[in-house]
């Protein structure tokens, strides 16, 4: 398992901007597929985007498309979430989390990866996006 912190979440006005990292401990990072997940209050987790290892192909939620990117760099053993054109309805917690399964043809048979899909997550940050 790796172990994963957040970081890079805060208050920003809409139409703006964050960058997310989740630095991730333990060996052979760049074989785990990343990806990062969101809760608002009161709502479940939700799928955000991922990024597989054999590939780092990406995969985004339709909500997120063209506004969020995914990317990795596995000499820093890290993932980030760049956010951008925020919205008040992706205000809230974001969750890193990696996956041991190959996210490649998990998406091909299933469309999207699910939270079971991930073993291992991170404690989460907060991104508020006020109006």
């Amino acid at each position: 398992q790796v172990q994963l912190v957040e970081s890079g979440g805060g208050l920003v006005q809409a139409g703006g901007s964050l960058r997310l990292s989740c630095a991730a401990s333990g060996r052979m990072f760049s074989t785990y597929g990343m990806g990062w997940f969101r809760q608002a209050p009161g709502k479940e987790r939700e799928f955000v985007a991922a990024i597989s290892w054999i590939a780092s192909n990406t995969y985004y939620a339709d909500y997120v498309k063209g506004r969020f990117t995914i990317s990795r760099d596995n000499a820093e053993n890290t993932v980030y979430l760049q956010m951008n054109s925020l919205k008040p309805e992706d205000t809230a917690a974001y969750y890193c989390a990696a996956s041991s399964l190959d996210l490649d043809w998990i998406v091909a048979r299933s469309g999207r990866p699910t939270m079971n899909d991930f073993g291992s997550w991170g404690q989460g940050t907060q991104v508020t996006v006020s109006s």
